[in-house]
């Protein structure tokens, strides 16, 4: 367990980060800390491995004074999750895992068999991966590295630094899945950093919301969702037009069912079909995506390339994303009722299902975060209302 009692932050300039901050984070749970820019909620995150120290209070793991804990020491025991993962570049996949392992010294067979069970873990092969260096990795993937080197030493507590604000949506959300499929597993007690509210109802077991370096509100999402706690956690969560309809019609639920158009994502990662297989690795490293969508000058779908199909096919010079992309099965119109892309992906397991007009002009993308962020705005409720 976690636990900060009467935590103020002042800086020398004046400047007060936090305020008198009493926080109870129980063991073996998401905890998201949320918030706008500025609010407090990395500095409050930093405190818990020392890389900020408080100026009052206290800040207790499982009932120790950190303060009185050798820092290096403390931080070796709890994993650290960047959004700029942060991994070193000359060295292996394998490596960058076994980095803290190493540092505690274990045995290299242990340590090598926590590599392995940790890349299978994440949906990465041992034996294709382990080997590899960063840069032969989408940013998704090196994401993923990121995370289960946090959780190579098997420490109690990982922190994670909005972890996956810098990818695409695609792959935000499937780590956002995948870190809950881990959780399951492995329980640790994760402290989770985010301005996006999607994430935090998708992903946390505890939320807690900041505002101007004090805590405005903690509890379930479901708890926040619907008994916000005063304005500006209404205004946070979100209040649109779905749900001021609900509340005209005085019942709770979805009482008009949003479009595609009105949720799908508008700028995937897409590329033309005479694109060499080199250059569409590297625009897969820009936009942090394992995979693009290609469309033509007309921006007519004509399939999709994901990196292992142009890994494959890498050492023949002469092939293009048109000798290799798959063509797409499933597709919908923009004023299809949402629900369409759900019952898509559902039944034939796809992270996404392309958007494309009646002229077959590509438009953008239905995810499965579509629905984490139509249901933030459908449901906030107001005090003692569902």
């Amino acid at each position: 367990m976690i636990e900060l009692k009467g935590i103020t932050k002042k800086y020398a300039d004046g400047f007060k980060a936090l305020n008198h901050i009493n926080l109870t984070l129980e063991a073996g749970k998401i905890h998201v800390i949320i918030g706008p820019s500025g609010c407090g909620k990395s500095t409050t995150m930093k405190l818990l491995n020392r890389l900020i120290e408080p100026s009052e209070g206290t800040v207790l793991i499982n009932n120790e004074d950190i303060s009185q804990v050798n820092a290096v020491s403390l931080r070796r025991k709890i994993g650290y999750v960047i959004q700029n993962i942060g991994l070193f570049p000359h060295m292996t996949i394998a490596d960058n895992v076994a980095v803290v392992p190493r540092l505690l010294k274990w045995e290299e067979q242990k340590t090598q068999a926590k590599v392995d069970e940790l890349l299978q873990m994440v949906h990465l092969e041992p034996d294709t991966y382990r080997k590899r260096k960063p840069k032969e990795l989408s940013g998704g993937q090196q994401q993923r590295i990121g995370v289960i080197r946090a959780l190579a030493a098997e420490p109690d507590i990982i922190l994670m630094d909005e972890p996956f604000s810098a990818l695409d949506p695609i792959s935000r959300e499937q780590l956002q899945a995948e870190l809950i499929q881990v959780q399951e597993s492995v329980q640790k007690t994760i402290v989770f950093v985010t301005h996006d509210m999607d994430e935090a109802i998708k992903i946390a077991d505890n939320i807690i919301l900041m505002k101007d370096g004090e805590v405005v509100q903690t509890g379930t999402p479901d708890e926040i969702i619907r008994h916000p706690a005063n304005e500006f956690v209404k205004t946070f969560i979100g209040k649109k037009r779905l749900q001021e309809h609900k509340q005209d019609q005085g019942i709770m639920g979805i009482d008009e069912i949003p479009s595609v158009r009105e949720v799908m994502v508008e700028n995937p990662a897409t590329a033309y079909p005479e694109r060499g297989l080199a250059a569409a690795i590297k625009l897969m490293e820009q936009r942090k995506v394992d995979s693009l969508l290609v469309v033509d000058r007309k921006r007519k779908l004509l399939g999709y390339a994901p990196i292992l199909t142009v890994l494959q096919q890498y050492q023949d010079e002469t092939k293009l994303l048109k000798d290799v992309m798959i063509p797409v099965q499933y597709t919908l119109e923009p004023d299809r009722p949402f629900t369409e892309a759900l019952e898509y992906m559902s039944e034939h397991n796809i992270p996404y299902v392309p958007v494309v007009s009646k002229e077959d002009e590509f438009l953008g993308v239905i995810t499965r975060g579509s629905m984490v962020r139509l249901m933030a705005d459908v449901f906030p409720t107001e005090n003692g209302v569902g």
